[in-house]
């Protein structure tokens, strides 16, 4: 991966020949361009796919726009072992929203969040060095508060039931504290206990035990009037949720 001004740099020739070289080798397809003034250089083993995998040029890409960032949502889930299904588009979470990005067959998806200074995130290798990745707490609370990315709440429910093995409750309950509303603390609860995890949520009971209670309905963009919460989150079950095996 470079950059043109690198390319310029590099190469003693006016920018207009280098420009020249770039396309030339771009239509070889030799080199992509993911955005303006940003290349990678595609490997023979990657050139029926268009580019070489996103992990290995979204640190130095994100490094280049100026944006902070985290590999999210079902993308990170994947990363820390609950792969029911493989995402579909490489999810990244940052503070400004950013057009999609198609790369052969990859596809990068952008999403925003005011909050993520606040996010837990570890670094994650990868062939050209490492990533910053959501933890699996982080990773937890972004499918229920980004559930439409995550293919909806029966799919969380399948996530959250194979990422629960790599939560800690307590540091789930601190994440939940910083980055969800009540309601999505409420909705996380639900549903962690609907798929069996109940031994990661008592820390986060108590928590919302001292938060002003209010019924949260589980689909938020459905109507839910004339239902009853459930006793122990307030959460009332306005969709059926159905676990994949």
């Amino acid at each position: 991966m470079f950059t043109q001004d690198q390319a310029l740099s590099a190469i003693d020739h006016s920018p207009a020949s280098v420009q020249r070289a770039l396309h030339r080798l771009q239509t070889k397809g030799r080199i992509v361009r993911v955005r303006t003034g940003f290349f990678l250089i595609v490997p023979l083993e990657y050139s029926s796919a268009g580019a070489p995998p996103v992990s290995w040029f979204v640190d130095p890409l994100m490094k280049y726009l100026g944006k902070p960032y985290y590999v999210a949502i079902l993308t990170a889930a994947a990363l820390h072992g609950a792969s029911h299904q493989q995402p579909q588009e490489f999810q990244i979470m940052t503070t400004r929203p950013l057009r999609p990005i198609v790369l052969g067959r990859s596809r990068v998806v952008f999403f925003t969040n005011a909050e993520l200074q606040s996010a837990s995130t570890m670094p994650m290798k990868t062939p050209t060095g490492s990533m910053l990745v959501s933890t699996p707490e982080t990773t937890a609370v972004d499918l229920v508060r980004y559930y439409r990315a995550a293919g909806y709440l029966s799919n969380v429910a399948t996530v959250l039931r194979e990422l629960a093995p790599a939560l800690d409750a307590k540091k789930l309950t601190q994440v939940a504290g910083r980055l969800a509303t009540v309601a999505e603390a409420r909705r996380l609860g639900y549903l962690l206990d609907h798929v069996g995890a109940t031994k990661l949520t008592k820390p986060l009971g108590e928590w919302l035990k001292h938060q002003k209670p209010s019924p949260a309905p589980l689909r938020p963009d459905r109507p839910y009037h004339g239902l009853e919460p459930d006793r122990r989150w307030g959460v009332v079950a306005n969709e059926a949720i159905e676990i994949e095996k």
